[in-house]
């Protein structure tokens, strides 16, 4: 009776084991521990697919994460509160539109560079955004018309 209790002590402790490597595997591998670096800010009218960790990409190398959202109460945008890496510098007239991976991909963050020599530093904003483009609404048009023609 005691060798049993022994037996499923080791293998409770083996589980525990694989389990905590596996915990730990899956945290670098993701990258889901955040991004360390400079705050900005974006407005967009449309963040359909946006989430906090949300990618931000540039030329589709991540640059950062999103780390915050909030809705601005006059003019009902969304400000997208992006975590860029520290090292990576973004110029400061460079636009950021939502994309996702693919058809039914995720959505992330593309940054596409300016061209001015200053840089965004902390507690800047990207100007230019495009926000997510609704693909339903997109093919409906496409199959059923604009439904605004006169009858």
């Amino acid at each position: 009776m005691q060798n049993n209790n022994t037996v499923e002590t080791l293998i409770g402790a083996i589980v525990v084991v694989v389990a905590a490597i596996f915990v730990v595997y899956t945290l670098r591998t993701t990258d889901s521990t955040g991004v360390r670096g400079y705050e900005v800010q974006a407005v967009f009218a449309s963040a359909d697919g946006v989430n906090p960790g949300t990618d931000v990409r540039l030329h589709g190398i991540k640059i950062g994460t999103v780390s915050g959202l909030e809705l601005d109460q006059k003019s009902y945008q969304a400000i997208v509160h992006i975590s860029i890496r520290n090292g990576v510098s973004v110029p400061d007239d460079s636009s950021i539109r939502v994309t996702s991976s693919g058809l039914l991909g995720s959505s992330y963050l593309s940054v596409q560079p300016g061209g001015s020599a200053k840089m965004l530093t902390q507690g800047g904003k990207i100007l230019d955004t495009q926000g997510s483009i609704d693909l339903m609404s997109l093919i409906g048009r496409a199959l059923y018309g604009n439904n605004s023609s006169s009858k």
